[in-house]
């Protein structure tokens, strides 16, 4: 067991919460629903399950029932992986777009039916219950179903990040049937239904998700997609399965880091983290120049890869074997000037608007789940009847032929989305993950070297002032971060714009540690400030 400071030298309304028996996420309501079906003899798979379902009504904006998702678990003996994201409609190709949206197109559409591959989240549930859950499945769609139909009170975050789409996304078609029930979006404190949704939720439970795939949803959505001229079909649909897979890994500091394996973004992080292990960090005061700027050019480092390389596993050239090769990782540290900001390219490994939860039960079983629409309210389009709010993860596809990542039919696009998993000599540590975009595996190595570089504990490292990368030199630094390191990261080269509103750029993580023993000394969980959410325990 680790030995944290349980000082708090940042500010926030937080602290870390202590339980044989955790939940955590960014709504309340949500976690109180995993915690429920905790309290009836679930275990943490069904908390995870009925969290995620939740979250689809109490935080829209960040996902929805037409979401993708990933998991990874430990199931008291070993780790699994799942990846539920969904893939391109049969009818997809360059032709396709180009022909629609002229010959200079670079990528399908922000927005609209052309960004939308088929939601995979719903059969994740499903099949997560069917191998671990023990409650019936139709018992963790009832919290969802009850927020949805009874409604609840929209929270601060929420409000902030329902209304700044607004004007982007009402004309789509359903949208402002869906999400603008009073012309506009709701307020803060303002109490909001989603009755279609309750209808929905209703169909997955009682069919176990059949309805949503080869029944009456998935003819629904069929039939939306046909009206608007676009590709989709019930077939697409009636194809969609979720993965198993082995999750990959990367050892830093007596630790081993576990992602999901591409189409996923998570390599990024293990790259990073390979790099970073050839300096010593624990010498470096946390928040100083030296530390910040040493993790910032890792991360660089990582993304050049991952951007270059990362698609669906089926047409990369390269293995995350070869990405992850000790000898290459290291000729990648040797290129870090400490002194200097640099902008880095691709190397050549062949020589050699997300939700996030996490569950843990006094059992031991640890759960790793992510969940998202990609951008606020994904493509705008809702199925009318239905609530079904459907994702713009088409919108990573790429129409260039020579990309890993060019568009094809039945292919599962680059995805951002990145559950993780530390573990200790094949032992579970934690259950963790930071949402945001390109922010996710940045999180990961800013939280990780804080919890094993400093030893600061979960919900300081939650805390903590972040960086986020962009491209190039560019940098977003939030405004708590101290202005003499700032000055220092500028001398460096780095071009730094400081953010007052944290929570559009700095992600939102989740972190349950376990203690020892679950059922005697439990988890040690945190969450994130910059959300509305908490995590919960008993």
């Amino acid at each position: 067991m680790k030995s944290f400071q349980y000082s708090f030298p940042y500010p926030s309304a937080r602290l870390p919460v202590f339980g044989r028996n955790v939940v955590a996420t960014s709504h309340p309501a949500a976690a109180a629903a995993g915690l429920r079906m905790l309290m009836r003899g679930g275990n943490a798979v069904d908390a995870a399950i009925a969290t995620a379902a939740a979250m689809t009504i109490v935080e829209p904006v960040s996902n929805g029932l037409g979401s993708d998702a990933f998991c990874i678990l430990w199931d008291g003996e070993r780790l699994h992986g799942l990846n539920a994201s969904g893939r391109a409609p049969q009818a997809w190709t360059p032709e396709y777009f180009r022909a629609k949206y002229g010959a200079d197109a670079k990528s399908p559409p922000k927005r609209g039916w052309d960004s939308v591959t088929v939601p995979g989240a719903v059969g994740g549930w499903v099949a997560l219950s069917e191998r671990f859950g023990k409650l019936p499945f139709a018992d963790l769609m009832e919290p969802a179903i009850e927020l949805a139909e009874r409604g609840y009170v929209v929270p601060p975050v929420v409000g902030q990040k329902w209304a700044a789409p607004v004007a982007e996304l009402q004309g789509l078609p359903g949208f402002a049937e869906a999400f603008l029930p009073r012309g506009r979006a709701p307020a803060v404190g303002e109490w909001w239904q989603f009755k279609a949704a309750a209808r929905t939720l209703r169909l997955i439970a009682e069919t176990r998700g059949e309805a949503y795939y080869r029944g009456e949803i998935a003819e629904a959505a069929a039939r939306f997609a046909a009206e608007h001229g676009a590709a989709m079909t019930a077939a697409d649909f009636a194809a969609c399965r979720p993965d198993w897979v082995e999750p990959i890994g990367r050892d830093y500091r007596g630790h081993t880091l576990h992602e999901i394996p591409p189409n996923g973004q998570g390599i990024a992080a293990l790259i990073a983290l390979g790099i970073l292990s050839r300096f010593d960090l624990a010498s470096l005061a946390p928040d100083g120049v030296e530390a910040q700027h040493l993790q910032i050019e890792a991360m660089k480092l990582g993304f050049a890869d991952t951007y270059r390389y990362v698609s669906d596993p089926a047409s990369m050239e390269l293995t995350p074997a070869q990405m992850l090769d000790e000898a290459y990782l290291a000729s990648r540290a040797r290129l870090i000037d400490p002194r200097r900001a640099q902008v880095f390219g691709p190397g050549n490994p062949s020589k050699g608007g997300t939700i996030y939860l996490t569950a843990a039960d006094e059992r031991g079983m640890m759960v790793s789940f992510i969940q998202s629409n990609y951008m606020g309210f994904g493509s705008g389009v809702v199925v009318p009847g239905y609530g079904l709010s459907l994702h713009n993860r088409g919108h990573a596809f790429s129409l260039d032929a020579a990309s890993p990542n060019v568009v094809a039919p039945g292919k599962r696009p680059f995805h951002t989305i990145i559950p993780a998993f530390l573990t200790r000599d094949g032992q579970p540590v934690m259950s963790f993950g930071v949402m945001g975009a390109n922010m996710q595996p940045q999180g990961h190595l800013q939280t990780l070297v804080r919890l094993l570089d400093h030893g600061q504990n979960p919900q300081a490292a939650c805390d903590a002032p972040r960086w986020r990368y962009n491209s190039g030199l560019s940098l977003n630094v939030e405004a708590s971060m101290d202005p003499a390191v700032v000055q220092g990261l500028i001398e460096r080269g780095h071009q730094i714009e400081v953010i007052q509103d944290s929570y559009q750029d700095f992600g939102a993580g989740q972190f349950i540690w376990r203690l020892g023993d679950p059922g005697v000394e439990g988890y040690v969980a945190a969450s994130d400030p910059r959300r509305d959410g908490q995590a919960v325990a008993f």
